[in-house]
């Protein structure tokens, strides 16, 4: 492992910053008739917000902290995404990109605000590369904006991922690509990152997290692909790993009517939560402390082109969640279902209106482990 660190943590990246001087035939000649102007600026924005109503009495509804006392708030407007972002083209697959969320000025911004912060440069089909922050790819979610889930929000796996440096905004390092196998297309990823969250001065310690992601489009009509995710690491010199497989596919019912599923699954170390505890109510052992979950998300889609009326969606994701299945098991089951309404392509406009259900295998008084039943409406707007 530790020669791992050395190699990919000094090696890789100095690569990663060298190769695109190595380059040519990027830019036309100043003064050529096909001359392209450099910089390109791409502007793109997110509105979301939110009403919240917990059904179930004594639970806040923002954060989902039971009170016994009873002393709760239960309803109340919130932002959840206020995101501003700029792609600056510097030249032909050279470009910056930054994306920052405003909404997290409402809190504590400290570890928040900044999420994308990276510098992408694209050789060709089968390279590029990234450094920054960004969203390292492990799965089906990590490839989504916010604004085009088929759900409210991200599941709780990806959550409890991200906690644990596999997904969300990581700092680091990404090769990627494609390539076809037959007639199969196939891309890939492969990422190294500090692992501990987004707007980080330094890494905790020396060591780092390497995740891949092979997938494979089987049938691009039905949207039929297939994703292999894993990676291992090395917190404060303790080894630790998180595998995924996930599936989407597409059934067209009518000229209008689509279904489209999403199945995803993952595994792996929840070195997170080990930390958190204090040593003297741990085991000596990482590897007992395990999180295990996954999700099915249908997504009935009619597209209904009245006016405005782009689509009406009708989904309900369950997801069956452990962030500690080995010891002190305490399963969350999660049902989440939704109407919605989209206005212009893209999702330019959207009204999703739901009930999110969270059923706990034991109920926890005092904190945010315990059964819930949260009505939302969520508006957003979008441009990009």
């Amino acid at each position: 492992m530790d020669f791992l660190n050395n190699f990919f943590s000094k090696k890789v990246v100095f690569l990663i910053f060298l190769l695109p001087f190595f380059s040519n035939g990027q830019i036309a000649e100043p003064g050529s008739q096909n001359e392209v102007k450099y910089p390109q600026f791409k502007f793109q924005g997110l509105f979301q917000g939110r009403y919240l109503s917990d059904l179930t009495q004594g639970i806040d509804a923002t954060t989902g902290l039971q009170h016994a006392d009873g002393n709760a708030v239960e309803n109340t407007f919130d932002i959840k995404r206020m995101r501003l972002g700029l792609t600056t083209k510097l030249g032909e697959g050279f470009d910056i990109v930054v994306l920052a969320n405003f909404a997290d000025f409402k809190s504590d911004p400290k570890g928040k605000v900044l999420e994308n912060a990276f510098a992408r440069y694209i050789f060709n089909k089968e390279i590029g590369f990234i450094l920054g922050q960004f969203r390292p790819a492990f799965g089906i979610e990590e490839l989504n904006p916010a604004d085009i889930l088929k759900s409210f929000d991200y599941s709780n796996q990806y959550t409890e991922f991200g906690n644990n440096g596999w997904t969300s905004f990581q700092i680091g390092a990404s090769v990627f690509g494609g390539f076809d196998l037959g007639t199969i297309p196939i891309s890939y990823t492969f990422s190294a990152v500090n692992g501990n969250g987004r707007d980080q001065v330094s890494d905790k310690d020396d060591g780092k997290q390497y995740s891949s992601r092979l997938a494979l489009e089987l049938n691009k009509e039905h949207n039929i692909n297939f994703g292999i995710n894993g990676g291992i690491g090395e917190v404060f010199n303790t080894k630790i790993f998180a595998v995924g497989l996930d599936f989407t596919i597409d059934f067209k019912l009518t000229d209008k009517l689509k279904l489209e599923t999403q199945l995803e699954a993952k595994q792996g170390t929840n070195h997170y939560l080990y930390y958190s505890l204090a040593e003297d109510s741990r085991t000596g052992n990482i590897n007992d402390y395990e999180m295990r979950g996954g999700y099915f998300l249908p997504n009935l889609r009619y597209e209904i082109q009245y006016q405005k009326l782009t689509a009406i969606e009708f989904s309900c994701r369950y997801e069956y969640f452990d962030r500690s299945f080995k010891i002190n098991s305490n399963a969350r089951q999660t049902y989440t279902p939704m109407a919605g309404l989209e206005f212009g392509k893209g999702y330019i406009g959207r009204i999703e209106m739901g009930i999110q259900f969270d059923n706990y295998k034991r109920n926890v008084p005092n904190t945010t482990t315990y059964d819930n039943k949260l009505f939302i409406i969520q508006f957003q707007g979008r441009f990009f």
